[in-house]
């Protein structure tokens, strides 16, 4: 089976845990994915969202320990995490933003149709609201690795598609820095057209492939300890 295909049959099983395994939460009524079925979902997650942090955790952690920020106890990361991804839910929520859990990681995935125009990576006024409440709860949850990762559709070159999906990912980082996250905590990637998650042969497929996410990784005392 070729990269490609398998792509295609992971996300396939991620839409289908997304529809078939959903609850609702009783704080903040959002619909979501059981935690009963996360675990599944790591399978249909794209290799890029499971690898290292961008720059090495070494030099990340490192920054991070000179800006005063420590590390989450073991027993007490999966707590942290869990009161973050709540606060996300209900911050984002009838917006088009999905908060995706993996383990103790989070992965908030981002439309480029709610947050860029065509062809920009300036960040459109409309969604600045939404983005102003992501960056509240990621300044909160401070004891987190951040990186950013933009992607494109299929249209156009390669090398424009991927200096487009770097300068969306950078016009994101900024902002969330603008508006209280440390700078340290940040890292940014662009991926161009490589990372599809839908086919470009369709408006609705193109559409969902232009897209940022912010991969929320915790910082633990391990880590703290190098």
């Amino acid at each position: 089976m070729t990269l490609f295909a398998k792509s295609l049959a992971g996300l396939s099983a991620l839409a289908l845990l997304a529809t078939t395994a959903c609850t609702t939460d009783p704080e903040t009524g959002q619909r979501g994915i059981s935690k009963a079925a996360i675990g599944g979902i790591g399978g249909a997650l794209g290799g890029y969202l499971l690898g290292d942090l961008v720059g090495g955790r070494r030099d990340r952690t490192e920054k991070i320990l000179g800006a005063g920020i420590g590390g989450l106890a073991g027993a007490g990361i999966g707590a942290y995490m869990d009161r973050q991804e709540r606060d996300l839910r209900a911050r984002t929520a009838g917006t088009d933003v999905q908060v995706i859990r993996q383990g103790d990681d989070l992965i908030l995935n981002i439309p480029s149709g709610i947050n860029f125009a065509y062809n920009s990576a300036e960040v459109q006024p409309q969604f600045q609201r939404t983005l102003d409440q992501v960056a509240g709860t990621l300044a909160e949850y401070n004891q987190t690795y951040l990186d950013v990762y933009g992607h494109t559709d299929a249209t156009g070159s390669d090398a424009y598609n991927q200096s487009l999906s770097e300068r969306r990912a950078t016009s994101v980082a900024d902002y969330l820095a603008s508006r209280g996250v440390q700078p340290v905590r940040l890292g940014t990637r662009g991926f161009g057209e490589r990372q599809h998650i839908a086919s470009n042969d369709t408006e609705e497929g193109r559409a969902a492939n232009r897209r940022v996410e912010i991969k929320i990784v915790p910082i633990s005392q391990n880590d703290a300890r190098g």
